[in-house]
């Protein structure tokens, strides 16, 4: 008897310890803290001690358990929050991800809210999603208009992501509308593929989004159901949009300490009119047409050292004439550096410069606005910011 209960126990034992074997869950985060500078917000200059600067901080938990076969159940549960308060970010518990899903040998499948495909594709390419101030947002493409950083997530999304095979790997996501009656109200769709082989890398890829104010930039709780979402000068008065239409494609090429990098957008905003926005405002010979952006950025980085890291980029939008007036450009400048102090903790120090030309959405003089910055009372501003990063 007491043989027959020792083999009982040493079996337990081995199955309990192949599954911990064929299960994780991981716990990480990022905590980024440091001095933000505007030139020009709303005509004055500001200063603060502020969080996410380089990185939005966050925590996040994520795990996989082994199924067998090939197939394994996953999960992401990632907080964003504002270092400096402990304010969760966009008033969301689980603000960034939250999604489940199941991975096959044939690709990955998860539901639940998370990245656009032209976001996770694109996003590597773009400067201000790699090393520009990205948790400010500060170096994102004007207004974040292009959603290539992937500030706004997808709610109610389906994603789908392939193997990769000899470099090639493609992606579908697909976010349900949630509107009764109306299938289609608020969806959207994002398809792209990329191609990664040595130092080369390439990618591109379309988002399709309908009435763009609630659902692209409507989706978080302290979004408004009625108002308008687009708070950007450089788009906020396109917020009645039917439609929003991006394609884009990027490349990178790796040259011993250099990485030489490249992204291209065109943003359509089509329909103007077709979607009600409380307080949004439209010169009749506007309704039912469209505005389109294109962006091209060139970006450069440099490792000096293993530790020691600078970058440049210099981005260029040009938005199409609207009620009868030329559209607005803007140009960026972004220079960064970055110091590795371990494997986890850096510091980093970022400069940009935005100026604008010609007449913005809202009928004015385009003005300088740094995306998430409050913007210039002129046609420049200047952002900095110096600090300290954390990863766990």
């Amino acid at each position: 008897m007491k043989t027959s209960l020792t083999l009982i126990a040493a079996a337990a034992c081995g199955i309990a310890c192949t599954a911990h074997a064929q299960s994780s869950v991981t716990l990480y985060g990022i905590v980024d803290a440091g001095y933000r500078y505007n030139s020009n917000a709303g005509g004055k200059s500001q200063s603060a001690i502020a969080g996410g600067n380089e990185s939005a901080s966050r925590f996040g938990i994520t795990g996989s358990e082994d199924l067998g076969g090939g197939y394994r159940a996953v999960f992401t549960l990632e907080n964003g929050f504002t270092t400096t308060t402990g304010a969760l970010q966009a008033g969301l518990m689980f603000g960034r991800q939250a999604f489940v899903g199941l991975g096959t040998p044939f690709g990955t499948v998860t539901l639940g809210r998370q990245y656009l495909t032209l976001s996770s594709y694109l996003g590597p390419f773009e400067a201000g999603s790699d090393w520009a101030a990205r948790g400010a947002g500060w170096g994102y493409h004007p207004g974040g208009l292009d959603d290539v950083d992937g500030t706004e997530r997808a709610n109610n999304a389906i994603k789908y992501v392939s193997p990769r095979y000899r470099g090639l790997q493609v992606s579908a996501t697909y976010s349900l509308g949630g509107v009764a009656g109306d299938v289609t109200r608020n969806g959207m769709i994002s398809a792209g593929a990329d191609y990664a082989q040595g130092p080369f890398k390439l990618a591109a890829a379309y988002l399709f989004v309908k009435n763009p104010n609630y659902s692209l930039f409507g989706n978080n709780a302290t979004s408004s159901a009625t108002g308008n979402n687009i708070s950007s000068p450089v788009f906020s008065g396109y917020a009645t949009a039917g439609s929003q239409q991006v394609f884009g494609a990027g490349t990178s090429y790796d040259i011993g300490k250099f990485t030489l990098g490249g992204i291209y957008t065109n943003t359509k905003f089509a329909d103007l009119g077709a979607t009600a926005v409380a307080g949004a405002t439209l010169p009749a010979s506007e309704v039912g047409r469209s505005v389109t952006f294109n962006t091209a950025e060139a970006n450069l980085k440099y490792r000096l050292t293993p530790a020691l890291q600078f970058g440049l980029a210099y981005a260029y939008t040009r938005a199409s004439s609207f009620n009868g007036q030329s559209g607005a450009s803007y140009q960026q400048w972004n220079l960064g550096a970055n110091y590795a102090l371990s494997k986890r903790t850096d510091l980093y120090c970022v400069v940009l410069h935005e100026k604008a030309a010609g007449y913005d959405s809202t009928g004015h003089r385009a003005v300088a606005a740094l995306t998430s910055a409050t913007p210039s009372a002129s046609d420049t501003q200047t952002g900095f910011t110096v600090g300290i990063r954390h990863l766990f």
